[in-house]
């Protein structure tokens, strides 16, 4: 019966269940969920990047906080509504992943992974430096959202973020069976080749960039309210470890290996969330046993546990 499995199915089945979630359960679940739900649509981001495009980019830690930041700063200080705040950080992560993008594609493996690094730490500094406007390393203190519903704004904005997950999961699967996400995977397996079939290396590459930074600024608007507090400690390098980790551990180039690994990584972070070091130590054991002794991850178990499990790049009926 297990190997007649699909995708389908079980996404809709977890869906409604995360639906019917806050019914039963306390505000710290609620809470976690939101967590989840944020960490799929950054996972997905990244996977674009990693997973599909092969490109070494660990940028989205930064892009993550320009998200954030650009939301808090919206609302703090311009007086923005949150439901225009939150496309603004997405829209102002957009921007500056592709300006990001563009010398970055002249860089490949090892040297784009240090340069994006730097990227990343560099962009902290900024947050913690620039005082006028990031607030330094105190941060921007933000207010509870108000939805306008009945209910506490925790459950409200537990299902804008599912809605917006939903969303994430469905459009990315679309975007991977076009003509887009099968020029990513091209590149991916040889840049030789895909120029051989006439894709634009320059144009797929920072549309990749694009697409990812755009998630990760979403996903930084959604996050930052939950805490309601933005600051440089929340998108340092180790947001860098967590978000490769749920990747890796996940599964490169699989749409559920990302959620799978953000979900179980998420646990794991709450499970230890009393110690920081101890995460850091749990994050980079997992990496380090997933590439040794499972390198496609848990997508991988998966493909290989249940035939029926595919995540096809061509829509249905599509034979050119």
């Amino acid at each position: 019966m297990l190997k007649l499995i699909s995708p389908v199915p079980v996404f809709c089945s977890a869906a409604i269940f995360a639906a019917a979630l806050p019914a039963f359960a306390n505000q710290y679940t609620i809470f976690v969920g939101n967590l989840a739900f944020i960490y799929i649509i950054l996972t997905l981001g990244l996977n674009l990047l990693l997973g599909y495009t092969g490109l070494l980019a660990f940028v989205n830690a930064a892009l993550f906080g320009i998200g954030a930041y650009a939301t808090a700063i919206a609302r703090t200080k311009f007086g923005i509504p949150y439901g225009f705040a939150l496309p603004l950080g997405g829209l102002a992560a957009l921007a500056v992943g592709v300006v990001v993008a563009l010398p970055a594609l002249r860089l490949t493996g090892l040297y784009l992974a240090l340069a994006s690094i730097s990227f990343a730490q560099f962009a902290v500094w900024v947050f913690a430096h620039w005082d006028p406007v990031t607030g330094g390393p105190t941060g921007i203190r933000m207010a509870a959202v108000a939805y306008g519903f009945s209910g506490s704004w925790e459950t409200v904005h537990y299902y804008v973020s599912l809605a917006i997950c939903i969303a994430s999961v469905v459009v990315t699967s679309n975007i991977l069976r076009s003509r887009v996400g099968r020029s990513f995977v091209a590149i991916r397996e040889s840049e030789v080749a895909a120029e051989g079939l006439a894709i634009d290396l320059t144009r797929t590459k920072t549309t990749a960039y694009g697409l990812s930074a755009l998630y990760a600024g979403i996903a930084g608007g959604l996050f930052a309210p939950i805490l309601t507090l933005v600051v440089p400690e929340s998108y340092d390098l180790f947001q860098v470890i967590v978000q490769f980790a749920m990747v890796v551990v996940g599964g490169l180039g699989s749409i559920a290996g990302a959620i799978f690994g953000a979900v179980g990584l998420i646990g794991v972070q709450e499970a230890l969330r009393a110690t920081k070091e101890l995460q850091e130590i749990a994050f980079g054991g997992m990496i380090l046993l997933t590439v040794l002794f499972l390198p496609s991850g848990l997508a991988g178990l998966l493909r290989k546990y249940l035939p029926e499990w595919r995540e096809p790049l061509r829509r249905r009926g599509d034979d050119r």
